[in-house]
């Protein structure tokens, strides 16, 4: 088994989160870390910069966990310097920036992964694995809603300014749940009808509220996502409604506990009235979250094997990224057809 050696640029939480997970791969060190503080302090041995952990010889991988506006440059210039990478979303601002990225990657010929951890939910992969055996029949719909509770002290982060963050709550979380659609569904969005807003913060590009309503023209799937930043209390609910039955999970499990219980809950439909129960439904509750390790075990796996990551791919980011651009373009009244040319940098 091949020994893989990394680098981690951004140590705060996420570097932190990405570094655990790695070190419990077999045949995996971390060589080099590089933060501007580091809080709390470590014993990994500390790079003076982003470049020279980019620029060193000994690392085989690179992880970024930094603000927003790092990630598009930084994974350029870590694959044009022959490392594999793996990057924190949102993988850029737009999806033409993510196409940029797709061609250095083909020119590198190394792996590059993104972190859709959501994907790997213990609840996520049940739901998925359901949907694809096709004893449910196809997706009709799905809803998605995705919401947190933030304070003042947001206003003074990285996330409040829009030429870091390049947007708001629909970069920041929102961006998980359509990542789920596209998932679970299997099927891309053509029509797209959206608001976006600052309700409340009002914050200049920073969006804390976003309603959207998908669809597939061609199979008449459809989805809709509220993402918020004024759920005053932290939410997490994708319900998935099939042919013959439904899935609903309500809540995610993750560190802070702040999500409540990872609840799956399942059920096929009857043939004819009444409809199902509420002793028909299947409960599952998930207590562990894998999906760091599990993500962290993809990529090492997707490098030693030299094969595209089967999640998380720069085509999966740059899906999402595409229906992120048609729901901001939607919202500013722009035509459809020119929402592939957006540059979210610096727009209102």
């Amino acid at each position: 088994m091949a020994f893989i050696r990394i680098g981690i640029i951004g140590f705060g939480k996420m570097g932190r989160t990405r570094a655990e997970a790695a070190s419990l791969v077999p045949n995996v060190a971390i060589v080099k870390v590089f933060d501007q503080v580091y809080d709390p302090p470590t014993d990994y041995p500390k790079a003076a910069s982003a470049e020279e952990i980019i620029a060193d010889p000994n690392i085989d991988a690179i992880f970024i966990c930094m603000p927003n506006n790092f990630n598009m440059p930084y994974t350029i210039a870590a694959l044009q310097a022959g490392k594999h990478v793996f990057c924190e979303k949102p993988p850029a601002f737009n999806a033409t920036e993510v196409a940029a990225i797709k061609l250095v990657e083909a020119r590198a010929n190394r792996i590059l992964m993104y972190g859709f951890n959501h994907r790997q939910h213990l609840a996520v992969i049940k739901m998925k694995t359901l949907v694809d055996s096709g004893d449910f029949g196809k997706v009709l719909w799905m809803r998605g809603r995705y919401g947190k509770s933030v304070d003042s002290d947001y206003l003074k982060g990285w996330r409040a300014n829009k030429e870091l963050a390049g947007g708001g709550i629909l970069l920041d979380q929102g961006i998980h749940m359509l990542d789920l659609f596209l998932h679970i569904g299997g099927q891309s969005f053509d029509e797209v009808h959206a608001f976006v807003s600052n309700l409340y913060w009002k914050t200049e590009g920073i969006e804390d509220n976003v309603f959207a309503m998908m669809r597939n023209r061609e199979t008449g799937m459809t989805a809709s996502l509220h993402s918020t930043m004024t759920q005053w209390r932290h939410l997490f609910s994708l319900e998935v409604f099939l042919d013959r039955g439904y899935m609903v999970l309500n809540g995610l499990k993750t560190g802070s506990g702040t999500y409540g219980n990872e609840e799956l809950v399942i059920a096929k439909n009857r043939s004819a009235a009444p409809a199902a129960l509420w002793e028909d439904e299947e409960r599952i509750i998930f207590d562990i979250d894998p999906s760091w390790t599990f993500e962290a075990q993809h990529f090492f796996e997707s490098i030693r094997s030299n094969t595209k990551p089967s999640y998380g791919s720069s085509d999966d980011a740059h899906a999402v990224m595409d229906l992120i651009d048609q729901i901001y373009a939607h919202d500013r009244h722009e035509a459809p057809e020119l929402h592939e040319g957006l540059q979210c940098h610096g727009t209102d």
